[in-house]
């Protein structure tokens, strides 16, 4: 795979220089193309060049009730070899969150990523996911399908949390440990583990000519202005807010 295939992929599927970029990703099949992941991290910080890189770095695998504590620098993130990199080694901030944290290089990112643990969900209007469509953001799906696309969880918490999320009475309490020590108590009301389809909003916007693919050998691109899929999901929701939800023999995720 040639040196340069990335950007220009990045290039090919119009996601704009300067901006707010968040990543999905899933290594393994880049990996069989040839790519590091240190060059696919600095492909994409040259792209974003003054903006902004924004990575995943969940972590609900290992901090639970029986483990109720997150640290900013030490918690291993859970979604991939590209997200712990980048939040190792090249990350200059992490949102303070027991089970969505997000990772951050570039500008803007107090605004970004600042004040995740002042709400009790997971991806409320002032997470890095509910600040995404406001700040003009591109999402790609960087060799990973699109049921792992974590800002559709912000419309589904802005239109339907009860039906959604856990109620307030079972919300939990987290500490979490910012990288200047500092601790901060974070209340989290997790999303129910339900059956849901995803790859509905991927099929609106392919309809609507929002959704760009480029490819790297075997491995799927996939790109879209975050705020482009958020108001797609808003509509459908307000108009049943059981769309998401999964019937049998559906594409669906589990989260």
């Amino acid at each position: 795979m040639p040196r340069r295939a990335l950007p220009q992929a990045l290039i090919r599927l119009g996601v704009p220089k300067d901006g707010v970029l968040f990543v999905h990703s899933a290594f393994r099949g880049l990996a069989r193309e040839g790519f590091t992941p240190q060059g696919v991290l600095e492909d994409l910080e040259g792209h974003v060049g003054r903006g902004t890189l924004l990575l995943p770095t969940m972590s609900w695998r290992y901090v639970k009730p029986a483990e109720p504590r997150f640290s900013e620098l030490e918690t291993p993130s859970n979604v991939g070899v590209l997200t712990e990199i980048f939040r190792t080694q090249r990350a200059t901030m992490r949102s303070l969150h027991p089970t969505h944290s997000v990772a951050g290089r570039g500008a803007d990112l107090p605004a970004l990523l600042g004040e995740h643990h002042l709400d009790d969900t997971p991806c409320a209007a002032r997470s890095p996911f509910g600040k995404l469509p406001g700040a003009d953001a591109w999402i790609v799906m960087l060799g990973i399908g699109f049921d792992c696309c974590t800002l559709i969880h912000h419309g589904e918490e802005v239109v339907a949390p009860d039906l959604y999320l856990r109620p307030k009475e079972q919300a939990e309490t987290y500490d979490c440990r910012d990288r200047k020590g500092a601790i901060h108590k974070v209340r989290l009301r997790r999303h129910f583990l339900l059956p849901r389809d995803y790859y509905q909003f991927q099929d609106q916007l392919a309809v609507d000519g929002q959704l760009r693919l480029a490819y790297l050998g075997n491995v799927v691109c996939r790109a879209f202005p975050a705020r482009e899929l958020h108001e797609r999901v808003v509509r459908t929701l307000a108009g049943r807010p059981a769309a998401i939800l999964a019937r049998p023999g559906q594409r669906y995720r589990m989260m």
